[in-house]
């Protein structure tokens, strides 16, 4: 990308449980569709052939942005949603991309409103990952400082992760910061499994081992 890069006072206890169980209902169905969205999500990015990406992550966006619009108080969706649109956003390159990843931010600040460490903290991986990907201004919202912030946050919530390592590795090794990078890359690559993200988590490790492959070759 960087080339373009309620609160209602309940009354009484019956009021209350109802209310519980209707939120726990919802948000069962809320994190069913967030799995369903990872997994279509990984299965674009890294089983798709290069040239079919774009398009699909093109469809999976109206599909997550349904979802987020139905489930408005669910942080995780707005997080897929924020991911998806960056990820598009990144197969579609150009000017076109930043009006794409200015929503998936307003998505992840959202998001970061209502829970800030859902997901293990996510928003701030992904709203860190666009501040440093995005260019800064006058052309986009880019800022190195801020994105190191929001990376950091993220390592404070899951200190372990493989994506909240991977991003600050990555934000580090475009800082030209390479021994700090590489260091957090082989932490990256020693994460403990994901449950449910097989198939992402060989993706990412692929992606982990190609940029210590170039460091290692400097």
């Amino acid at each position: 990308m960087k080339h373009v890069k309620s609160a209602v006072q309940l009354l009484t206890l019956g009021m209350a449980l109802g209310s519980g169980a209707l939120w726990a209902a919802t948000s069962a169905d809320a994190m069913e569709k967030v799995g369903e969205l990872q997994q279509a999500w990984a299965h674009i990015k890294y089983e798709l052939p290069e040239q079919q990406r774009e398009k699909a992550f093109e469809q999976l966006a109206e599909r997550a942005r349904g979802y987020a619009e139905a489930n408005g108080d669910s942080a995780e969706l707005l997080i897929w949603d924020a991911i998806v649109l960056s990820t598009y956003a990144g197969e579609k390159g150009g000017l076109g991309a930043l009006s794409l990843v200015k929503e998936a931010r307003s998505r992840l600040e959202a998001a970061l409103e209502v829970d800030p460490s859902a997901l293990d903290g996510s928003a701030y991986t992904s709203l860190g990952s666009l501040y440093y990907q995005v260019p800064g201004w006058p052309v986009g919202f880019g800022n190195d400082k801020k994105a190191e912030e929001l990376l950091k946050q993220a390592l404070s919530l899951n200190p372990d992760g493989i994506d909240s390592n991977f991003f600050y590795a990555d934000f580090l090794l475009d800082q030209g910061r390479k021994e700090e990078a590489k260091a957090v890359f082989e932490k990256a690559l020693d994460a403990p499994p994901r449950i449910g993200r097989e198939l992402a988590d060989r993706g990412r490790r692929d992606e982990i081992r190609d940029k210590l492959a170039q460091l290692n070759a400097e």
